[in-house]
């Protein structure tokens, strides 16, 4: 199932005509914009996602229905509301409503509207010094105070984990049940060892903490790649917390690790990134992308993305933090 069918299905909400008509009259009613098309946009991993354009304007919309995010989603319009006043301009720009609120509640979601940016989402060796160029732009402009959350070094994604694990062993066995309960038996000593190597960096990272920045936690997937301008988008997930949540996704390559320690110092960001806190970002981002695939598995017919899970680019990843000590 893709991730926009499963959003529609999670929804349990029709997106019909008779919605899209909702939708654009909502639109402008509160936010004054005078849609003359409205086509779906790619979909994000919470996000129910439009392009509505009007007479001169494009604009992209993003609603999310997700009780467990959109607390979430809707801090992080203050950080991105932050950014842009600040002179970030590689950002998507808020559109505030009539009212000069940053969002507004569309049926049950959070609804926020932006500026269409032009770009496709390309990622190679080159875009990664672009990537990182752009992010040591955002660091310095850190401030404290916003409600978004804070990086925490912990084991507590794994306790999660298992604890779900646990709950779907008790829970009514079905087909897809079975599946996923015979997958986690499968790896169950990767799991276990996985989980006590968060336990170990999780006490080493707490021994010296460094300084906390606003971290995007998924900038290469969000890096659009524009004829003039390029541009990081959805920052959801925007949180305090150490470099090296931007910088583990690629750590397993030295000349990765080296741009983005050369793209901090041409910021004067005084940071050194650290194995330590590389492994523990390694472990800790396992569990939590493995606990969101885990969210409502009765409903979304997980087992096929669980069991490619355990061969995807992450496991690379892991074999990196399996050979720090």
């Amino acid at each position: 199932m893709s991730t926009s069918e499963r959003q529609f299905v999670m929804n349990q909400i029709i997106r019909d005509s008779q919605y899209m008509t909702h939708l654009v009259d909502f639109i402008y009613e509160q936010y004054g914009i005078a849609a003359i098309s409205i086509v779906p946009a790619k979909q994000g991993y919470y996000g129910e996602t439009w392009c509505i354009d009007t007479e001169n304007d494009s604009y992209f919309l993003k609603l999310d229905y997700s009780p467990q995010h959109q607390t979430k989603y809707r801090n992080s319009l203050e950080v991105v509301e932050y950014l842009c006043a600040n002179g970030i301009d590689f950002i998507s720009k808020l559109v505030k409503t009539r009212a000069d609120n940053l969002f507004s509640t569309f049926n049950s979601a959070v609804l926020g509207v932006f500026v269409w940016v032009n770009g496709k989402n390309i990622e190679t060796d080159e875009t990664k010094f672009r990537e990182y160029k752009m992010l040591s732009k955002i660091y310095p402009l850190t401030k404290q105070g916003f409600e978004i959350p804070s990086l925490e070094f912990s084991d507590e994604r794994s306790s999660k984990f298992f604890a779900k694990w646990e709950q779907l062993k008790m829970a009514p066995p079905s087909k897809e049940s079975n599946t996923i309960l015979a997958i986690f038996e499968q790896h169950q000593e990767v799991l276990r060892h996985y989980a006590s190597r968060l336990s170990y960096f999780s006490e080493i990272c707490q021994k010296d903490k460094p300084q906390f920045y606003f971290t995007h936690g998924d900038a290469g997937g969000n890096l659009l790649i524009g004829n003039e301008n390029d541009y990081i988008v959805d920052w959801d997930e925007v949180m305090y917390a150490p470099l090296e949540r931007d910088a583990w996704v690629m750590c397993c390559y030295d000349w990765v690790l080296k741009a983005f320690s050369n793209a901090l110092k041409q910021g004067n960001i005084s940071y050194k990134l650290r194995p330590e806190r590389l492994a523990f970002c390694c472990y800790h981002t396992f569990f939590q992308y493995l606990c969101e695939l885990l969210d409502d598995f009765t409903l979304y017919g997980r087992q096929q993305e669980i069991k490619a899970y355990f061969g995807c680019w992450v496991m690379e990843r892991m074999k990196y933090a399996d050979s720090i000590f």
